[in-house]
């Protein structure tokens, strides 16, 4: 974590390198011009709302994002039987069980798409799982504002600490 130097060390591991209100908004067409040809993306409240099927939105996005020659991969701590479905109307490879923030996940997600840490990027809503996995495997992160405020009690407990380390994340990006 050696990109973290300088920051708080405690918070700083939490930060994404993007902090987008939703998916749908990020600039896709010059991540593809920064070098980057490999995404992997959370789906609940990150592509879709959570247990939500795939969407025309995000089926449209998928298609556009393959059209530019991104490699796309679902990485997600569901189990098959959520993940599966969802992937196939997305036509992408998946990693269910991703046990994120372990890095190995972030890592399948990239040996299924053919990409490494140097053209890879990852886009999820959660900071300690999502974002702190991708920054613990070295890759880009974007953070993504939840798609829908109805979630399990577990992620909303997580939420109220996410605030604090997003108060200070804005603070240093002087927003």
């Amino acid at each position: 974590m050696s990109e973290y130097r300088g920051r708080g060390p405690l918070l700083g591991a939490f930060y994404p390198k993007e902090y987008r209100n939703s998916t749908y908004e990020i600039d896709f067409e010059e991540l593809y011009r920064k070098g980057y040809r490999g995404i992997l993306f959370d789906i609940d409240n990150t592509l879709v709302p959570h247990d939500a099927p795939a969407t025309q939105q995000s089926v449209e996005l998928f298609g556009r994002l393959h059209a530019m020659g991104f490699a796309t991969c679902l990485i997600s701590n569901n189990k098959e039987p959520r993940v599966t479905p969802f992937a196939e109307a997305m036509k992408t490879p998946y990693v269910y069980k991703a046990d994120k923030p372990s890095r190995k996940g972030y890592q399948e997600g990239m040996k299924r798409m053919g990409t490494d840490l140097s053209n890879t990027l990852f886009v999820g809503d959660q900071l300690f799982t999502d974002v702190w996995g991708a920054n613990r495997s070295g890759l880009y992160s974007i953070l993504v504002k939840p798609m829908d405020p109805k979630e399990e009690i577990q992620i909303v407990l997580k939420r109220y600490l996410e605030k604090v380390v997003l108060f200070f994340y804005l603070r240093e990006q002087g927003r």
